[in-house]
């Protein structure tokens, strides 16, 4: 069945994977406390932006998912909330694993040749197309917070 092995391919970026990049989300965002996770370094988003903007896409995805309609723009993926404890940060990254949970489980429920429709509006492609997409931008970004992590920890 391709949606289960999509699924798990989306898994493996966000919760338990490390198959392709040796690490996932979960792993990288474990050990990151609060203060660490908000700093700045240059002119590079920080691990809770990035992290946030991961999860407003698969939030935004997911609503469709759901059968609601698709209420994101990219002008906003970045309006993140402050992050001022560790509760903050916690309840972000527990939102992104929460949605991503969620997110895997409805790919895997769909029926394969759903893949094939088509995604809100012909503009956007189909849903293998735009699944696919979440999971090279989640890739994407998984190398931009390992490398700031490291950074950070070398400051």
């Amino acid at each position: 069945m391709r949606t289960k092995q999509i699924a798990d391919r989306f898994r493996e970026v966000i919760l338990n994977g490390v198959w392709i990049a040796n690490t996932n989300y979960k792993d990288q965002l474990s050990n990151v406390h609060w203060e660490q996770a908000i700093t700045k370094i240059g002119s590079l988003n920080t691990i809770a932006l990035l992290t946030f903007h991961i999860n407003y896409y698969v939030s935004g995805v997911l609503n469709v998912f759901n059968g609601g309609p698709l209420e994101i723009k990219d002008s906003y993926s970045f309006d993140a909330p402050k992050i001022t404890s560790e509760e903050d940060w916690h309840r972000l990254r527990n939102d992104l694993y929460t949605n991503a949970e969620e997110f895997a489980n409805l790919i895997e429920s769909m029926p394969d040749d759903q893949l094939d429709e088509i995604f809100v509006d012909k503009k956007y492609g189909t849903y293998q197309r735009n699944i696919d997409a979440m999971i090279e931008h989640s890739y994407y970004h998984l190398g931009q917070i390992t490398l700031i992590k490291k950074m950070i920890s070398n400051e």
